[in-house]
């Protein structure tokens, strides 16, 4: 009983497909496996069908009738399947590109080809602002893959992303986000020694240390000596000052939407990130503690310093808390504080990130637009565009029930 491959091609309308299987209601044929699409309104459908072999002319001329009916072509392949050893491990590579031409897709699926990979499916999961792809690739080693995707990336002005099939599987998952450059465009502690006039000292340091040449440890103790004197309520200037990153917001709601938890670790200080957390519904928010005495920081900082093996530490902490495998947990940082989180995570995202991070990561996201993250993570445009229609009507109705609100 060796599976016959039916395909069937044309013109999409509504009840196509029910037609098709309707026909074989009689056939005594079983569904093994089945698979459609419908692009600019033309329809593929394969069905992958098991039958007695005096059954094979009756299931295949009900078909061909039902097709012809509908002004449709049937094929049908009834070669015996030889599985490709090949086609075991499969992984997906998600292309993004703003625009995504021809040329750059064909580098992309030129190193597939090269490295023994074959390309099993193919899918859009968004068409703005960006053009992104997802391919179900099976036969190509994942390291060597991600490795090649990744000069493929630099040369083609592409961000690729490379990960296994296990972590692409719906269910609940841990998102783990750096704050500073990550979830936000700021660098806290500079926009604080704004206040102390020595914002200039304090980047340069900073800028040091996300690059991984100095101890983020000693570098935090060194910048918050700095800022000694600062008025406590510069804390509330700040915090009106975050500009948040491109599609945060975004992000944050549509991870809710879909069941994720959510935390945010942070080299930065609680003082700016448990409020700004709260904001966003996030679900675990760990930073740096400013210390404060008679209404001004003291130019210390409270308990143990959030350094990179702390993020790393936090990470673990939030997953088991939440009954969540590291394997379904997701990190998504820019700077080398950010190394051991993202190297723990199942899939580690490197935002915008230094080299150092970049070395580390699954994947790399170049654009600046942190929703981007949600593709890598194989969620539709459909589904953020859902998630963004849930809030306006939530705010709407919040609207329409607050005290003093007219009512119709």
């Amino acid at each position: 009983m060796s599976p016959v491959l039916y395909t069937v091609t044309g013109a999409d309308r509504p009840g196509v497909t029910a037609g098709l299987l309707e026909s074989l209601h009689a056939s005594g044929a079983e569904v093994v496996d089945a698979e459609q699409i419908v692009i600019r309104g033309e329809l593929v459908l394969c069905l992958l069908l098991r039958m007695e072999l005096t059954q094979r002319y009756e299931v295949t001329e009900s078909l061909r009738r039902a097709a012809a009916a509908e002004g449709m072509h049937l094929a049908v392949d009834d070669e015996p399947a030889v599985e490709d050893p090949r086609r075991r491990g499969r992984v997906l590579v998600t292309v993004m590109g703003e625009p995504l031409c021809p040329t750059a897709l064909a580098g992309v699926t030129r190193r597939i080809a090269d490295l023994g990979g074959n390309i099993d499916r193919i899918e859009r999961l968004a068409g703005y602002p960006l053009v992104v792809l997802r391919l179900t690739v099976s036969g190509a080693h994942e390291a060597a893959l991600r490795e090649a995707l990744a000069a493929e990336s630099a040369a083609g002005g592409l961000d690729l992303a490379v990960q296994r099939m296990a972590l692409a599987r719906r269910g609940t998952h841990l998102v783990v986000m750096d704050v500073d450059s990550t979830l936000i465009q700021d660098e806290v502690i500079e926009l604080i020694a704004r206040h102390a006039g020595c914002e200039e000292r304090v980047r340069e340091v900073t800028e040091a240390a996300m690059r991984g040449e100095l101890d983020f440890a000693e570098s935090l103790r060194a910048r918050v000596a700095l800022l000694e004197g600062v008025p406590a309520s510069a804390l509330d200037e700040v915090r009106d000052a975050v500009r948040l990153t491109p599609g945060a917001r975004t992000l944050c709601r549509t991870l809710k939407r879909l069941g994720y938890r959510i935390a945010v670790v942070s080299g930065g200080f609680s003082q700016v990130v448990a409020p700004l957390a709260a904001s966003l519904g996030v679900d675990y928010a760990l930073a740096n503690e400013l210390e404060v005495a008679d209404g001004r920081l003291t130019g210390r900082v409270v308990g143990p310093i959030v350094d990179r093996r702390g993020k790393a530490d936090a990470l673990r902490r939030f997953a088991e808390a939440s009954g969540i495998p590291l394997e379904q947990t997701v990190a998504i940082g820019d700077g080398a504080n950010d190394v051991d989180m993202i190297s723990l995570a199942g899939l580690g995202i490197a935002f915008n990130a230094k080299p150092a991070l970049k070395a580390a990561a699954d994947t790399s996201v170049n654009v600046p637009y942190l929703d981007a993250v949600l593709h890598v993570l194989g969620i539709s445009r459909e589904e953020i565009d859902a998630a963004d229609e849930d809030d306006r009507a939530t705010t709407a109705a919040a609207a329409l029930t607050s005290p003093g609100t007219p009512r119709n």
